[in-house]
Order: C-alpha cells, then sequence, then structure tokens
C-alpha cells in the first residue's frame, strides 16, 4: 500500500468530534456535522489529512510557469479539516448549529434567583 494510501486510512484524526491538533479549532460536537475523512483530489494530492505537504502538490513543484488557477476550487477544500473553521465567523456558524442549553438548576418559567443578591 502507498504513502498516501496509508495516511488515507489512518485512524480518525479527530477525537470526539474536534481537531485537537489545531490550536483553537472549533467543535463539530451537536452540530449534526461529522469529521469527514481525507481525500485524494483529481491531482494525487491527499485534502484533509493535516500534513499539509504533498510530493504531488503543485505548492511542492511550483515554477514560474506554474498557473495559480490549478490550485483554486472545491477539490482543495475539506469539508471538515480546513483552516477556515478556525474564523470567528465559522466558529459562530457552527455555535448556531447547536441546540441551546439551559443553565443549571433554571425554572423555564420562575426567577429562582429572585431576592438571592
Amino acid at each position: 500500500m502507498d504513502q498516501k494510501k496509508k495516511r488515507l486510512h489512518k485512524d480518525n484524526l479527530g477525537i470526539d468530534e474536534t481537531l485537537p491538533h489545531q490550536m483553537n479549532a472549533p467543535s463539530f460536537k451537536e452540530t449534526g456535522m461529522r469529521l469527514q475523512e481525507p481525500f485524494v483530489n483529481s491531482h494525487g494530492v491527499v485534502i484533509g489529512d493535516s500534513f499539509y505537504a504533498s510530493a504531488d502538490s503543485p505548492l511542492e513543484n511550483w515554477t514560474e510557469d506554474t498557473d495559480p488557477e490549478i490550485m483554486s476550487g472545491d477539490e482543495w477544500v475539506h469539508p471538515t479539516n480546513d483552516i477556515g473553521w478556525n474564523t470567528t465567523e465559522n466558529k459562530e456558524l457552527l455555535e448556531s448549529l447547536k441546540k441551546p442549553q439551559a443553565y443549571p438548576f433554571m425554572h423555564p418559567t420562575i426567577d429562582a434567583s429572585k431576592g438571592q443578591d
């Protein structure tokens, strides 16, 4: 089995629906979204494995003649293991997908803290 396939068959990089190897990565837990496995795009580059370098990548083989457009499009973006999820806007999007959590010991209609302060 070649190196690329070995990396694709590794255990899921996520732990408890998070990406702990990325600083400030959001949690997908309770959002309904599931972490997806890495994939190989049409250029033979593994996307979503968090290793960020591939011998087949145009970035690793860049010349004056390389057209930057070669690295545009959805085949270069992983749906769940992408640095874009670390932005404030996308973290807020994930938070909006979670069901609201009640605070412990809160009553839905009575202010239990009345007169306690």
